[in-house]
């Protein structure tokens, strides 16, 4: 299994950051905006944003849905003929048939009315993926419906995916007339999220020019622009934009953030966070943003300080306690880590987050417990994983657990109770059992499991690897090639195919030049793995050709350590008369396993002693 350390990847902790309630800066989610959506904020190093999104330092502003108003309808008597076009439409569409059931839905809306029956033949054509047979259907349904702000949307949205812009301007400057002077900065930001979408963006940049001009005494309409600026790779005006942005508004989160995002250089961000800090301490958006700058540049102890900070205003804030559990995982303060992912586990339990889950922690506690050999509490946590993306690698951790800790019996039970879902799944599941029956010396068992597999999914790859290699041990030298030479020929770039079939004739001494060349055929696909090199220079050595056999074998020593390529290279060095050293190399490898098979059976073979 993977140690804690490996799993907490920078990419987790930045994503840890996500979904701080907003600070002082924020928009009221109950703002009246007539668009259907209300933006809390835009920062510019967004907690909520990828890492990817931070490492580029984008804007994502993020969105709430609000309830849209009901559409004002027309009494539509349901006739047969009506009633007759509907169904036969949805049926006609259910069959594949999609051009008849738009055509169908489309000229009954335009008889009727109706907005109802175009928003049907919209949808029709959108999933056919026919764009203009969309935007006709959404034409109609908005001129059916002139209030809904959902068609409102829609059409908006098809728009930027066209270069008629203008054909947008009337609309979005209509509502921000109309908005009331609260709401309007909100509408600006989000009238900028909707022209970034645009293929033209020089034409979207003026348009957000001339829609803005009567509000450019608000500090709101500037950030729009620096934004939609920064998008178009503006970044001079960008800057400018921001710093009127922030004369307007000092206090400004949003506009701090953006400065930062548009700052000429990435070095330039961590002073321009720290000095608002400096004068707004209780600026929380803008110290996640400072954090997350942090954990990007690898100060990890900087960062865990920042998040510390936050958690003394809200102890029991999800987003905080997780990072900071993750943080001091990443650092290797596990008990730290393990005291905050708890806390995490916890007040998700009591107060459920439809936008979070507990299962990224819940497998770290598991890690956590099980790298101190506390089977039972790594088990408890392992049970409360709920189906999803990481259930199947829960469970196959459990079988894991439970075999190490000598319940082969009932490890194999978690395993065929596990409901898999396709083909992948159920390799792994077989994989896995006959993993644990090898560890505990039933190579028979394993063998039969993967040939038992392998009746219904003959064509694996992975399990005719497993296969294979379980054969080796049980000396099957031919099911073993048989499975091997299957493999080549289903994936001839697979090198460990290759690799292992040669390595296995040379191990056993036998035709050596097939053996040269299958490994040859490995190296030639993947020329720095060291198992490979390895197997170079043992075909080498069984070969006599000691002197290419040490080079290579040493090549792939110091590649990896590995204990059985330093038996490998211990031998080449008896056989050279170097005795010294071939002892002083497998002193290391049995400091490192001391109940290495490879090393005991070598010494052994050549009469050696440590």
């Amino acid at each position: 299994m993977k140690k804690t350390l490996a799993i907490v990847t920078l990419s987790t902790l930045l994503s840890a950051c996500a979904g701080v309630t907003p600070g002082n800066d924020a928009t009221n989610p109950d703002a009246a905006t007539g668009t259907g959506a209300v933006i809390t904020s835009s920062p510019a190093v967004a907690p909520t944003a990828s890492p990817e999104q931070i490492t580029s330092r984008k804007l994502t502003p993020r969105v709430m849905p609000v309830k849209p108003p009901e559409e004002h309808l027309p009494a539509v008597a349901l006739t047969k003929e009506l009633l007759f076009k509907v169904l036969s439409s949805e049926i006609a569409f259910q069959r594949g048939n999609w051009q008849s059931a738009y055509v169908t839905l489309l000229g009954a809306a335009q008889q009727t009315r109706d907005p109802r029956l175009a928003r049907r033949a919209a949808e029709m054509a959108l999933s056919a993926k026919q764009a203009n047979e969309a935007l006709v259907a959404i034409r109609l349904w908005r001129e059916l419906a002139p209030d809904s702000d959902e068609a409102t949307q829609y059409y908006l949205g098809f728009i930027m995916l066209s270069n008629n812009l203008a054909e947008a301007r009337p609309i979005l400057e209509k509502r921000l007339q109309n908005a009331p002077p609260q709401a309007r900065g909100v509408m600006m930001l989000q009238i900028q999220r909707l022209l970034a979408r645009a293929q033209d963006k020089a034409a979207a940049f003026t348009l957000l020019e001339q829609l803005v001009t009567p509000y450019t005494a608000t500090s709101e309409a500037h950030l729009a622009l620096a934004q939609q600026a920064f998008g178009t790779g503006n970044s001079i005006r960008a800057q400018e934009e921001a710093r009127i942005a922030l004369n307007l508004k000092p206090d400004s989160e949003l506009a701090i953030l953006t400065s930062a995002q548009v700052a000429p250089d990435s070095k330039d961000v961590e002073p321009i966070l720290t000095d608002f800090l400096k004068r707004y301490p209780g600026s929380r958006e803008v110290r996640v943003a400072y954090a997350r700058t942090l954990i990007d540049q690898k100060k990890y102890e900087q960062a865990r300080s920042q998040f510390e900070i936050l958690l003394k205003s809200d102890k029991q804030d999800v987003t905080t306690l997780l990072a900071l559990g993750l943080l001091n995982a990443q650092i290797g303060d596990t008990k730290a880590a393990e005291r905050y992912l708890t806390s995490y586990v916890d007040q998700l339990s009591q107060h459920p987050n439809e936008a979070r889950d507990s299962t990224q922690a819940l497998l770290i506690l598991a890690q956590i417990a099980a790298d101190r050999n506390d089977t039972d509490t790594a088990l408890k946590w392992l049970a409360q994983v709920e189906p999803g993306d990481a259930y199947l690698d829960a469970q196959l951790r459990r079988a894991q657990l439970l075999s190490k800790r000598g319940d082969l019996n009932g490890a194999r039970r978690v395993l065929a109770e596990i409901d898999t879902n396709g083909e992948h799944e159920k390799a792994q599941v077989t994989q896995v059992e006959a993993q644990l029956l090898r560890e505990s010396k039933r190579p028979q068992e394993a063998f039969k499991v993967l040939e038992t597999a392998l009746k219904t999914q003959p064509d694996n790859p992975d399990l005719l690897y497993d296969y294979a290699m379980a054969a080796e041990k049980l000396n099957n030298l031919s099911a073993m090639e048989t499975a091997l030479r299957k493999l080549i020929a289903l994936a001839p770039e697979n090198q460990q195919a290759y690799n292992a079939l040669g390595y296995s004739l040379a191990e056993r001494n036998i035709r050596l030049p097939e053996a040269l060349a299958l490994i040859q055929k490995a190296l030639a696909l993947a020329p720095q793995d060291p198992f490979i090199v390895d197997s170079m220079g043992w075909v080498q050595y069984r070969m006599g050709n000691l002197n290419e056999a040490e080079s290579r074998l040493r090549s792939a020593y110091g590649l990896l350590p590995d204990p059985e390529i330093g038996v490998h290279l211990g031998e080449v060095l008896w056989v050279k008369g170097q005795k010294t050293d071939a002892q002083k190399l497998w002193r290391e490898v049995r400091q490192k396993d001391p109940q290495n098979d490879a090393l005991k059976n070598t010494l052994t073979r050549l009469g050696a002693s440590l």
